[in-house]
């Protein structure tokens, strides 16, 4: 990673271009698919799934032929990264939807949304982050510290196994919004806004979808908060930060229908990431120290992506052993009809 300066990259500007516009491109075609809303079957969600994880592979591939095994090494951890925080973001999205009862056929559309939503915040928070890190060694510091306390935030909420319940009215965003416009009461297909008849005339107001849309917009700021600097503590390379998240995020929404089953059984997955963002943010910190003092040693990348994969594979395991062995409980609605 680099120091104070202009930030090594292997962005140019048609990179750039040619990169900005095949997520543009690929975002396009997502609302194509989504126009007419429909409840996602499984082999329609793998389908895509297995599209958006070939492509990063295809593309770390070239970044290694064209730039060298260590920025490859780097696109592929980066990835690993940005892809493992974005399924405990899978985690609030799915309590968001439940909890505003989102329709079967419309829950794909509102992840759509949360992903255009991601991309944007995520791109003025890396840029800020390249100028910041150009001028400012101690920046790497505050990253890690920021990695340091997530991961704790991730340990103690872990520790303390509540259940997540989330009430829509007590949504501070959902508050502030009720606040200033008026909302309908049921959903209207894809429908962001709608007019309601307020005595001798009609008032514009927002329908339930948007809502939801708005409290998935607010959960991308948090998200990014931790996910960007998370990102560069494994490379200084404002593109490949870029590409990592943005490759990461566009088979978000084809992933939650993949998961949503299976996201109840990774229950060690909070310890993993709280253990990921501490590790990350160790590795800034002594980043800055190397900065300051040659004899601070620096954890190489390759290292990491061996630190990384280890922990998910133990927490991954760990979720399943432990699935296994908790009683599953049958409803008794489902046991009077022999099914379970």
């Amino acid at each position: 990673m680099p120091g104070s300066g202009t930030l090594d990259t292997i962005g140019t500007p048609t990179l750039w271009a040619v990169t900005i516009g095949a997520v543009l491109l690929l975002i396009a075609v997502d609302f194509v698919a989504t126009r007419k809303p429909h409840e996602v079957s499984m082999r329609e969600a793998i389908g895509w799934s297995a599209f958006y994880v070939a492509l990063p592979l295809i593309f770390g591939g070239y970044v290694w032929a064209q730039h060298g095994s260590e920025r490859g090494v780097e696109f592929y951890t980066g990835y690993l990264v940005e892809k493992t925080l974005s399924v405990d973001n899978l985690f609030v999205f799915m309590l968001l939807l439940g909890a505003f009862a989102v329709p079967a056929a419309l829950q794909q559309r509102v992840l759509l949304y949360g992903i255009v939503g991601a991309l944007v915040l995520r791109g003025i928070f890396i840029a800020l982050g390249a100028a910041a890190l150009a001028r400012f060694d101690w920046v790497f510091l505050v990253f890690g510290l920021v990695l340091v306390i997530t991961g704790a935030k991730l340990l103690r909420d872990a520790l303390r196994a509540e259940e997540h319940e989330l009430e829509v009215s007590q949504l501070r965003v959902v508050r502030f919004v009720r606040r200033f416009v008026p909302v309908t009461e049921s959903y209207e297909g894809t429908r962001l806004t709608t007019r309601i008849r307020l005595g001798a005339r009609t008032r514009r107001a927002l329908t339930p979808f948007a809502l939801v849309v708005i409290a998935v917009f607010a959960t991308d700021i948090v998200f990014a908060i931790d996910s960007v600097p998370a990102v560069y503590g494994i490379t200084g390379d404002p593109y490949l930060v870029f590409a990592t998240n943005a490759f990461a995020l566009l088979g978000l929404r084809a992933l939650y229908f993949v998961l949503r089953g299976a996201l109840a059984e990774l229950v060690h997955l909070s310890y993993g990431l709280a253990a990921i963002l501490g590790f990350i943010g160790v590795k800034l910190a002594l980043h800055w120290g190397h900065l300051q003092w040659d004899a601070v040693p620096e954890i190489p990348t390759l290292t990491s992506l061996g630190v990384i994969v280890g922990v998910l594979a133990l927490t991954v395991t760990t979720s399943l052993i432990s699935a296994r062995r908790t009683p599953q409980v049958v409803p008794d609605e489902m046991a009077s009809s022999g099914r379970s």
